[in-house]
């Protein structure tokens, strides 16, 4: 096979800043251990996230002079609106400023004490929003996806039985809605198939609960039913996508993550009633519905990403591009998720610093130790992210303990990745140097992007 090669050229360049790693070592300190809390200048390679950290195409900066910034009614709305029916032929669709925005709406309208709302995985912000709300979120991860070195086709799956035991638990009426998030980023950036998708929905239509779409990845998705599903390798990415979105009462999308672009999202559904008090809502704290928070150049940018992010080409270096990374380090004996995700690769920080007690963030401290060795910045998503306390204060650890190496489309080149690969070999060889951290100040929620660490000596 012949070597797969970025399917773009790159036409504009930003420098990356240069640092040793004892300025790196006072930076980290300086920043409390919190990757977050590190400015941007000091980071050689950023793998904190794949969320608006995208390079936007040429098309889309055109797009971008197209945008009208008409208050109600902007064509660049109508333009977005048509392309996002198109491709989910979800009719009611609603800007928003980021995804978060989508899920406070959904969740403060849907939410509410003694109220469940059940997952694949929830990720940190939809977590959040449903907390806020009163209710509870539920994950009910497949068995198979709870194991990170053990390869399986389709690692984000729903948990077919323990969805009916929960709903036989806790009964329909308090369960307001059930969300797939496709792929499963929490879970390691794993697809979720087609066949999970319709059995989900089976037993929704059963207990008159709808179905959302986390959508923020459904491109990387369909292309994963497309390579491992049977009976989808003919099928074209916008068929299987559309597919995808027919199961679904409505979905809410983060647009900076497979959508390319730098800030934006949405929310779109059947429901005319539910999408009149979102609406309701948006006015009040995002803006008129055909902005909702965006401006209309951004409308415009979004409604070309999401084209774009279905062309095959594309998808086939993007998913080889995170398997080539994962599997550098598999030889390297690195424990590592398996297989390959769509957006990231995720180490297994557990087994990788397996002498630091999980009260001791092994995730954040290899997190520090990268930050140190290379100037790479990547994130926790462990204990620290999404561990609770009991009534003791004693910490309740996350299902996993892994660190995110969150690749940008269409960002770095293979010698960037090559780099990543040497650092994290280098980290490996010498992690029983690294040490546990411990909390010295933490906010209630989402503490992860604001917490003060220490190391402990």
């Amino acid at each position: 096979m012949k070597t797969i090669i970025e399917p773009f050229k790159i036409k504009s360049v930003e420098p990356i800043y240069f640092n040793t790693k004892e300025e790196r070592r006072s930076i980290l300190e300086k920043a409390f251990y919190n990757p977050f809390l590190i400015h941007a200048n000091d980071v050689l390679i950023d793998l904190l996230t794949d969320s608006g950290t995208s390079a936007m195409s040429s098309n889309q900066w055109a797009g971008i002079m197209k945008g009208d910034e008409s208050y109600a009614g902007s064509p660049s709305f109508f333009r977005f609106e048509e392309t996002v029916q198109k491709i989910t032929g979800l009719p009611l669709v609603i800007p928003t400023h980021q995804g978060r925005a989508a899920e406070r709406i959904l969740f403060s309208t849907l939410g509410g004490k003694g109220k469940y709302f059940v997952s694949n995985t929830l990720f940190d912000t939809t977590r959040a929003n449903i907390e806020v709300s009163g209710a509870e979120g539920i994950d009910l991860l497949c068995e198979e996806g709870k194991y990170p070195t053990v390869p399986a086709p389709f690692k984000g799956n729903m948990d077919i039985d323990a969805l009916k035991n929960f709903i036989a638990d806790k009964g329909a009426a308090n369960i307001p809605l059930c969300i797939i998030t496709v792929t499963n980023n929490s879970g390691g950036g794993q697809p979720v198939s087609m066949q999970n998708i319709k059995e989900v929905k089976m037993i929704c239509v059963e207990n008159n609960i709808p179905l959302f779409i986390d959508a923020c990845r459904f491109a990387e998705n369909s292309y994963f039913i497309k390579l491992r599903e049977e009976g989808y390798a003919n099928k074209s990415v916008p068929e299987i996508a559309k597919e995808l979105f027919s199961y679904a009462d409505g979905c809410t999308m983060s647009a900076k993550k497979d959508a390319f672009a730098n800030i934006g999202g949405f929310l779109a559904m059947r429901d005319e009633q539910l999408a009149q008090e979102c609406r309701n809502l948006l006015i009040i704290t995002e803006g008129f519905p055909t902005y909702g928070g965006l401006a209309g150049r951004d409308l415009e940018a979004i409604a070309i990403g999401l084209n774009e992010v279905m062309e095959e080409n594309y998808l086939q270096y993007r998913i080889r591009s995170i398997e080539y990374l994962t599997n550098k380090l598999i030889a390297a004996g690195i424990p590592v998720m398996q297989p390959a995700g769509g957006h990231a690769v995720y180490i297994d920080a557990k087994e990788f610093l397996s002498h630091v007690p999980v009260e001791q963030y092994p995730g954040q401290a290899l997190v520090g130790a990268l930050y140190i060795e290379g100037g790479i910045r990547s994130v926790e998503i462990g204990s620290l992210m999404f561990g609770k306390y009991d009534v003791n204060k004693k910490l309740i650890p996350a299902q996993m303990e892994l660190v995110r190496l969150a690749i940008p489309r269409r960002v770095y080149t293979q010698s960037h990745i090559d780099y990543v690969a040497e650092v994290m070999i280098e980290v490996f060889n010498n992690r029983h140097e690294i040490k546990g951290l411990q909390i010295i100040e933490e906010a209630p929620m989402l503490r992860h992007f604001t917490v003060k660490l220490r190391p402990i000596l």
